[in-house]
């Protein structure tokens, strides 16, 4: 059975490909307005532990697009994924569009918080103390909102 992507999976995918590029443009036209030294590492409150070079912001948008790819090319290969639920003919189509969405909401996720991430180091300012708490319960509701779908795809 072929799947299709939705208009919704080609949305994400053309927001997540605006914002990866989006951030690599950012920082090459802002790259000699970046101050030398950067924060490099966060404590859980988001207040700077480190300070290091400003080279290392090309890390965080390689590894976004590295993660990008790689959730992209998984996304592509439903008979790989583990669902956690017996795929039978008769739900395949509904058990493969709730694991997929999960997938494509936690690409665009991804991608979002490492733009955010190189922006504010960029600028050289902490990180909000609410930026990775909110993150992630807005994960953990996203992943629940999926599993829930998944369940009831059975």
């Amino acid at each position: 059975m072929v799947h299709r992507n939705s208009l919704t999976d080609i949305l994400v995918t053309i927001i997540c490909l605006i914002i990866l590029v989006g951030t690599v443009i950012y920082l090459i036209v802002s790259w000699s307005s970046i101050p030398d030294q950067i924060p490099g590492q966060f404590s859980a409150d988001g207040t700077v532990a480190r300070w290091d070079s400003k080279g290392i912001l090309v890390i965080a948008p390689i590894i976004s697009w590295v993660l990008f790819l790689g959730m992209s090319l998984v996304e592509r290969f439903p008979q790989v994924w583990n669902t956690g639920v017996r795929v039978t003919e008769e739900n395949q189509f509904r058990v493969y569009r709730a694991v997929k969405g999960l997938i494509r909401t936690t690409k665009l996720a991804t991608v979002i918080l490492f733009s955010v991430i190189v922006i504010i180091q960029s600028t050289a300012q902490s990180l909000p103390g609410w930026l990775m708490p909110v993150f992630l319960a807005a994960l953990a509701i996203l992943i629940i909102y999926h599993i829930i779908r998944l369940i009831m795809a059975r």
